[in-house]
């Protein structure tokens, strides 16, 4: 089901286009009675298709055109008239419009021309989408649920001109999620320019953003752009927005609501053609509250909200990241990619990584490439911090969200008995040897698989991550893991 704007001064035939449509199309419908109305639900809304009147008082379906090509957005656009003139209909093809219809057209034959401009608009999509995939593959990896609506979320953002927040806790990949906006935008040509608003001086941070003028204070000896004028035509990228000082957001502001700027130190205002999408790992209505963070500013930034899924909500994903990660560093080392055994898999995917997420995983790959001499990472190659970490995150719910189905999260699936045994497995055996310890705390781990998984021997391997169920079955008779009566 497409959304279909239809833009038309004349309320009567908007209404009856709009009711067509639902009827016969089965499209959902949006009515604006001029061009700039037009042009702002695009601003704000996902928009599929355009039918667009040519005649209208003000800004006519010629001056809508010329601004949606300005502003960089691909949405294809069928033009309709009542005058009877041809030539200014090729005009508006050549514009940009997909197509032509007349007022008295039959409704079958507009539904008909609609469907045709979103099938060639997909097709277009798709073919583009190849070529990138060809040259420059995505950087989201993985396949858990929560990874596919969040790449679904940003498929549909990207042709979206407005401003979008990306929340997330640090090292999720806020940036990679950013870059991925613009890389699927009409903007991909454009240049993404990253500023990381928390590495900014307090006394030189509008200067950044916003450039100055020379003399604009001690040591401006000449005009420097900022970064809204270094990211035009493309994606601004403001990262950890909540660190930007009150008065920098002020202006911020004023820039994103007027889409101009002013150097510091100059009087002229310069239209800037940008998408900004910022980030924060903080919760900014807490810092609106503290009133560290303007309110106004917030709902300037969040007209669209994407939250990166930390790693302990998708530990599906752990198995690909690992693989990708030793492929990277054997790239950057020299030499084959190291097997990992299914136990350091296991562990991996029990950990927290409430520190630094996927950044933390690809350094504790690294680290243990390094530990590992030989061709297979096993246990004791895993850095302790880890090791510990996995065995009490196993046991207070640290693998959230990676239980099958029906599963509300890890807490809930140990909550019994495993879930007191897993700091048995760190206290209780602390006087045993290192390889005591290590079993005890991979028998929590594997123990607490089971029980979320009601002994399910398939269930349990896929969410350990494990090659197959006699891998872990293979586990269990060297841990002395028996289902109970």
């Amino acid at each position: 089901m497409a959304q279909i704007l239809i833009v038309d001064d004349v309320p009567a035939m908007c209404e009856q286009y709009a009711y067509d449509l639902r009827r016969l199309g089965h499209h959902q419908t949006l009515i604006a009675s001029s061009g700039e109305q037009a042009l702002e639900i695009v601003r704000h809304e996902p928009i599929d298709c355009i039918v667009l009147d040519l005649e209208m008082p003000g800004m006519d379906g010629f001056d809508v055109l010329r601004e949606l090509r300005k502003l960089g957005v691909a949405i294809p656009v069928i033009v309709y008239t009542g005058t009877g003139n041809y030539e200014r209909c090729v005009r508006a093809v050549k514009l940009g419009a997909y197509n032509f219809i007349d007022k008295s057209e039959p409704m079958e034959r507009v539904v008909r021309e609609i469907e045709n401009a979103l099938e060639r608009h997909r097709l277009i999509g798709e073919v583009g989408a190849l070529r990138q995939r060809l040259g420059d593959d995505s950087p989201l990896l993985g396949d858990s649920r929560a990874m596919r609506e969040l790449k679904a979320t940003i498929a549909r953002l990207a042709a979206i001109p407005s401003a979008v927040l990306i929340t997330g806790e640090s090292g999720s990949g806020k940036e990679l999620v950013a870059r991925e906006l613009h890389r699927l935008s009409p903007r991909a040509a454009g240049p993404f320019t990253p500023v990381n608003c928390a590495a900014l001086p307090e006394n030189l941070v509008e200067s950044e953003l916003f450039g100055h003028e020379a003399g604009a204070f001690t040591g401006a000896t000449r005009l420097r752009k900022g970064a809204f004028e270094a990211a035009a035509g493309g994606t601004l990228f403001l990262d950890e927005i909540g660190e930007l000082p009150l008065p920098a957001q002020a202006k911020l502001l004023r820039v994103l609501e007027d889409l101009k700027i002013s150097r510091l130190g100059g009087t002229r205002e310069l239209p800037v053609d940008v998408r900004v999408v910022a980030a924060s790992n903080r919760d900014l209505e807490r810092e609106i509250a503290a009133g560290r963070f303007r309110e106004d500013l917030y709902y300037r930034l969040n007209v669209h909200v994407l939250r990166v899924p930390p790693l302990r909500e998708r530990a599906e994903d752990v198995p690909g990241l690992l693989a990708h990660f030793l492929a990277e560093t054997a790239r950057r080392f020299g030499g084959r990619p190291k097997r990992v055994s299914p136990e350091v898999v296991a562990r991996l995917r029990a950990h927290d990584w409430r520190r630094n997420n996927v950044r933390e995983l690809r350094n504790v790959v690294e680290r243990m490439v390094i530990a590992c001499d030989g061709e297979l990472i096993d246990s004791e190659h895993v850095p302790a911090e880890v090791r510990a970490g996995g065995a009490a995150g196993a046991g207070h719910g640290a693998v959230a969200g990676s239980g099958g189905p029906g599963q509300s999260g890890g807490s809930q699936g140990l909550g019994g008995s495993a879930g007191s045994g897993a700091s048995g497995a760190l206290g209780g055996s602390a006087g045993g040897s290192l390889r005591e310890r290590k079993d005890a705390a991979e028998r929590e781990i594997v123990l607490a698989a089971l029980e979320r998984n009601r002994w399910g021997i398939t269930r349990t391997a896929a969410e350990l991550g494990l090659a197959d169920h006699s891998s872990l079955l293979k586990i269990m008779r060297r841990l002395r893991i028996a289902k109970p009566d």
